[in-house]
């Protein structure tokens, strides 16, 4: 078999690491040293940058003005995006226009998508239920009223919510059927309000009261929030795979300049041993991330649903970001705790996408309950 990847898709991270190489991470405040959010807004000029580069439509058909690649694509530009710590929506805007695309009518996907690839459009998803712990499609009810929907209910911890013109929101029926509603930021029964990230970013907490969504802008077909969360978790885990080797990188770096009785650390045993212990987490991370994508952009058979690969992905992503960033830090020693230094928002932003993935043993139990409706051989 071949795993490489196709031209196209060599030639999509090979134009990300042109547009993201003079992303600073460390220009930004630390989550530790400013009062609030960082900041008000996401990179907007950063954004504008990606979209003359083509990568808001990857995953769009030609008739959007997409180049229709697939979520192998997008999880490589988003890994190199998390290198730098890009403060833009891509993940959310790429996997909500994706979603739309697939599962929604001709006038929704007609009034979006082509404005969105232009980066005109900017959408967020609701992902994370009321709670942060229970599922989202639970945490708003959805019902008819003649020819709309009227939504209510609250999702928590909305990325890029106070920025992002649409949110999709899944929400559920009285017949037990998920939709997917396609909400402005600024509407009737909508509001908003602020909470902060770990990594010190603005997300929002969307309260739904009655607001009247038209029937145009709900998206019913079957499967859609599923495929949809699938593919965020997905591009999460190719977040962590950057992150994490970014933050490799600097610390072979550090270890390597670093000197103690008159050697650099880097040439003691105990200090090889553990960065030898991260670079097996990351190509473990990484092999489970392609798994993953490679299903859900293939929809190829298997033993188990694509659910159980995503899971894998999820359970390694979410164990190795961890112990990389906490491998990195003690390795820097004093670097490793100074909140100027920018190791420090790396490590911000790992926890967030730990948290955001959920913990390791919830995955295995997914997994292990699809083991058991799967039996295999």
């Amino acid at each position: 078999m071949d795993f490489t990847f196709t031209e196209e898709q060599q030639a999509a991270a090979e134009a990300a690491r042109g547009v993201f190489a003079g992303v600073a991470p460390d220009a930004v405040p630390s989550p530790s040293l400013v009062p609030g959010a960082v900041a008000e807004d996401f990179d907007r000029a950063l954004w504008a940058r990606l979209a003359e580069a083509d990568l808001l439509s990857l995953l769009l058909d030609a008739e959007y003005g997409g180049a229709g690649l697939d979520a192998v694509t997008l999880c490589l530009v988003l890994r190199e995006s998390a290198k730098g710590l890009a403060r833009v929506p891509l993940l959310e805007t790429c996997a909500a226009a994706a979603a739309v695309q697939a599962y929604g009518g001709a006038e929704l996907k007609s009034e979006l998508l082509a404005r969105t690839g232009r980066g005109e459009v900017v959408l967020t998803v609701a992902a994370n239920g009321r709670t942060g712990h229970d599922p989202a499609e639970l945490a708003v009810s959805a019902r008819q009223d003649g020819a709309d929907w009227i939504l209510d209910g609250v999702q928590t911890a909305v990325p890029w919510a106070h920025n992002a013109d649409f949110v999709l929101v899944p929400a559920r029926t009285a017949a037990d059927r998920t939709v997917l509603a396609v909400v402005p930021r600024v509407h009737d029964g909508v509001v908003l309000g602020e909470q902060i990230a770990t990594t010190g970013e603005r997300l929002g907490e969307l309260r739904l009261e009655s607001a009247r969504i038209a029937a145009r802008d709900v998206v019913e077909a079957e499967g859609a929030w599923e495929w949809l969360r699938e593919l965020l978790a997905t591009g999460t885990c190719a977040l962590t795979l950057g992150l994490g080797e970014q933050v490799l990188a600097m610390t072979s770096e550090y270890a390597g300049k670093r000197e103690q009785f008159g050697h650099p650390i880097a040439t003691f045993q105990a200090v090889a041993v553990q960065a030898a212990d991260r670079f097996i987490d990351l190509r473990a991370m990484e092999a489970t991330l392609w798994q993953a994508a490679w299903r859900i952009a293939s929809g190829a058979p298997g033993a188990l649903p694509a659910s159980g690969d995503v899971a894998v992905a999820k359970i390694w992503a979410s164990e190795g970001v961890r112990r990389v960033v906490q491998t990195a830090q003690h390795l820097h020693g004093g670097f490793g705790a100074d909140v100027e230094y920018p190791l420090h928002r790396y490590h911000a932003w790992a926890k967030h996408l730990e948290l955001s993935l959920g913990p390791a043993a919830a995955h295995e139990e997914a997994l292990g309950d699809l083991l058991a409706a799967h039996p295999l051989g």
